[in-house]
């Protein structure tokens, strides 16, 4: 199984970034200089640290044949996969955190506020995460969050499995596990919604390119040819 990846991304300082002398922006990561510019975490939630970040632009540089340091990202004459994955790293760098799950658990805190049935690839739209959006916003934490374990309580009994923790020890773990999830998923589309940060969507393993920045591809956003 792999996850799926939101990250919260202050666009302006993103695209900061990405019309940065490419120069410029290097020895910013090698010196550690360009801390004080990364946005301020919000603690309820996992983001990547400064230094992995920096090694990771670091390494990119190392193989990054025909970059130019006078010219900023968007101005590169690279190959569009090599400029997108900095451009990756990049919205790392950006965010103030994330929240990610196992694809085959996804459908537990989408379908239920949907009512609809959601297929994998959706997850990677960013349509389908607006509609959720949109309908988170009319439903408090504290429902949404018991809509999510009745919906997967539910399912359980229809496929003749027990609810009852002394013959499964694992109910009770994982309900709360579920019970932590769409609280945690519902307090970060509402920050987003709050305060119009854009959404990147993404998955392990998958190309730089394909992940989404707001409504586009994150090469269309880098405006490179795919």
């Amino acid at each position: 199984m792999v996850d799926v990846m939101l990250l919260l991304v202050e666009r302006e300082a993103f695209d900061g970034l990405c019309s940065m002398p490419l120069g410029e922006l290097l020895d910013g990561m090698q010196r550690r200089a360009l801390r004080d510019r990364r946005p301020e975490s919000d603690q309820r939630f996992h983001r990547a640290f400064d230094v992995d970040l920096e090694g990771d632009v670091l390494e990119w540089s190392d193989g990054a044949e025909g970059a130019d340091p006078s010219r900023s990202l968007r101005e590169q004459r690279i190959s569009p996969a090599s400029a997108c994955g900095l451009a990756l790293a990049l919205t790392h760098w950006c965010s103030v955190g994330e929240w990610r799950c196992w694809d085959a658990r996804l459908y537990l805190y989408i379908e239920p506020l949907l009512g609809r049935g959601v297929s994998a690839e959706e997850f990677l739209r960013p349509e389908m995460w607006a509609e959720f959006s949109d309908a988170l916003a009319k439903t408090d934490r504290l429902s949404y969050s018991e809509s999510v374990v009745l919906d997967w309580m539910s399912r359980r009994q229809d496929l003749g499995e027990t609810m009852e923790p002394s013959e499964d020890p694992r109910i009770l773990p994982t309900m709360e596990a579920h019970r932590t999830a769409s609280d945690s998923l519902h307090i970060f589309l509402e920050r987003a919604r709050r305060e119009g940060l854009s959404l990147l969507i993404g998955r392990e393993y998958l190309d730089p390119g394909l992940w989404k920045l707001d409504s586009e591809s994150l090469d269309s956003a880098l405006g490179v040819g795919a």
